[in-house]
């Protein structure tokens, strides 16, 4: 079998550990019946993955991705494309969405930066 070498394992390696809060995050949501309950689990996941580890930039592409996902799941929903059971933000998205969104884009800047290297 092919061993792959060394640089990239670690690569592979690094890109699965960076998907990790977001997969327990993904994982939390039919554990946790109350959206509120689960917006603070994602405030925990999101604060432990940054203590440890945060890259420049990281609150910058959580932010962003917060805000603009937060208007494209609001449009989405209100043309009717995208409907919600939860609905405890604004009544039409749950209000962990945003979360969930916001460290996506930290991962994905992050996985981005490991595989350009």
């Amino acid at each position: 079998m092919f061993a792959a070498p060394r640089k990239m394992q670690n690569k592979i390696m690094s890109v699965i550990l960076n998907l990790i809060p977001l997969l327990l995050m993904i994982a939390a949501i039919p554990l946790f019946q109350n959206d509120y309950i689960l917006t603070m689990a994602y405030a925990l996941i999101i604060a432990f993955s940054f203590l440890i580890r945060y890259e420049q930039r990281d609150a910058f592409f959580f932010i962003f991705g917060f805000i603009i996902m937060t208007l494209a799941e609001y449009l989405f929903v209100s043309t009717g494309v995208e409907t919600f059971v939860r609905n405890t933000l604004f009544g039409v998205m749950p209000v962990w969405l945003p979360f969930l969104w916001g460290y996506a884009f930290v991962a994905m800047k992050r996985t981005i930066a490991l595989l350009s290297r």
